[in-house]
């Protein structure tokens, strides 16, 4: 990378892990900030990933995150705090189960539960990891918007946004796929080495998934993230982590959408590390009008 890119990779780091960072107030209350999008609104990812770490906060050490089931009920501003309310559904001898509401004005803008489990034998299989370009052969986001930098939505993607998403496909930052398809595969990871537990990797592995995870149904369909008058939002987002993994570390989506109809379309998603572990799987539903 050149220096310009290196300070924009600590920038956009520090920005990512700094609203990750929430205050707490009491047992079950926390507060977090949001980073600052070019609309306005808070990003999905974001809230999934501190939702999950005020939840996490209130389990015993050693259960560790295994699924989230989350809805988007309103949009919410990202110029003022969230606040976080976590309800302690249960805890049995293998599984913790929490309910988190985040807040603004009083109002919920997401709810979710989460569940927690202690560490367990049982049979193990797989799906393979498809042969795909490495992360070091596929072009980065980065690079694709680099020439663009002064413009605010830009600059928001060089200097805020933590990951490196390398799209095998070609990205959607600029315009659609010229051969539309119901399927893609990207690479990401965080653009820099982080300490942390396996509790912040999970979260941030929620936080950068929301990131793709409606671009598969963009691509069938022969749009992009910049489709004038396009008009597209997350309504839901379910996530499983199956074995642990590092957000810094190279990890393969393999995505397809299998469906749309009513306005609404539905995404999957495989999650692999480099070496062709499974590590975790998502799905998300999201609302999409096109012109």
């Amino acid at each position: 990378m050149t220096a310009i890119e290196d300070t924009w990779a600590e920038s956009a780091v520090a920005a990512g892990m700094a609203v990750l960072d929430l205050r707490r107030f009491g047992d079950t209350s926390f507060e977090g900030d949001s980073l600052p999008m070019p609309g306005g609104r808070v990003f999905g990812g974001q809230v999934l990933a501190q939702a999950l770490l005020a939840a996490g906060a209130t389990v015993p050490e050693d259960r560790f995150a295994h699924s989230l089931h989350g809805y988007f009920l309103r949009a919410g501003d990202a110029a003022h705090p969230i606040q976080f309310e976590v309800e302690v559904l249960r805890d049995g001898r293998s599984f913790s189960a929490r309910r988190t509401h985040a807040l603004q004005n009083g109002r919920p803008i997401l709810s979710m539960i989460t569940s927690f489990q202690v560490e367990q034998e049982g049979p193990e299989h797989a799906v393979t990891m498809p042969e795909v370009p490495g992360p070091e052969t596929v072009r980065s986001g980065i690079d694709v918007l680099a020439p663009f930098a002064g413009h605010p939505s830009a600059d928001f993607w060089l200097t805020k946004a933590p990951f490196d998403v390398r799209h095998v496909e070609g990205s959607l930052f600029l315009g659609p796929d010229k051969r539309p398809k119901q399927y893609q595969t990207a690479w990401m990871r965080l653009r820099g080495p982080i300490d942390g537990g396996d509790l912040m990797h999970r979260a941030l592995l929620a936080f950068g998934s929301d990131q793709v995870m409606l671009e598969p149904l963009l691509r069938r369909h022969g749009a992009s993230w910049v489709t004038p008058d396009i008009s597209f939002a997350s309504l839901d987002h379910a996530m499983w982590w199956h074995r642990p993994a590092r957000a810094d570390e190279w990890l393969l989506f393999v995505q397809d959408s299998p469906t749309a109809q009513g306005g609404r379309g539905l995404t999957g998603t495989w999650i692999f590390s480099e070496d062709g572990r499974l590590v975790a799987s998502a799905a998300q539903e999201g609302m999409i009008r096109l012109p």
